[in-house]
């Protein structure tokens, strides 16, 4: 597979403007998309295809408020994981059903994972199934003033 700088230059005018509009939308139809870019809906849908192919476009995706379902709670946990347990480590935290993103980091820590949680006492159970594999930092987050969005796409 070609690495991303090579999925970037491949990237024509019509290619950005569909990403940005299934960024601002994923739910569009794909004559909505056709017109938005005045193509035919087969041409529209063959670009669709091939930039899922390429891996530009991974997925489509509901954004669920977890707070809707229960989970007020979100929380950053820092991980550093005891000699010898990295591998349990990641194995644990993929099989967590409370954790819902988890990023390998550089510096002192080596994950940085966020979970949904119903309470202090949830986060605490949580915790304690961390702990027997490594020390953690944990971070109740108060707010997103910047939501996970794509980053900026580049202009041509």
């Amino acid at each position: 597979m070609k690495n991303l700088r090579d999925k970037t230059a491949q990237l024509d005018d019509i290619d950005l403007a569909l990403l940005r509009a299934l960024a601002a939308n994923a739910r569009m139809t794909n004559a909505e998309l056709a017109r938005l870019v005045s193509l035919s809906a087969p041409s529209t849908s063959e670009r669709l295809k091939r930039l899922e192919e390429t891996g530009v476009i991974k997925g489509y995706h509901a954004d669920i408020d977890p707070g809707a379902l229960g989970y007020p709670l979100a929380v950053s946990i820092r991980v550093r994981p005891m000699t010898g347990q990295l591998h349990k480590l990641v194995a644990l935290l993929t099989k967590l059903g409370e954790i819902v993103e988890c990023h390998r980091i550089t510096g002192d820590d080596c994950f940085i994972a966020v979970a949904h949680v119903a309470s202090v006492t949830a986060l605490e159970k949580l915790i304690d199934k961390i702990i027997p594999y490594g020390s953690t930092n944990t971070a109740i987050i108060q707010s997103s003033p910047v939501k996970r969005r794509m980053p900026d796409l580049p202009s041509r």
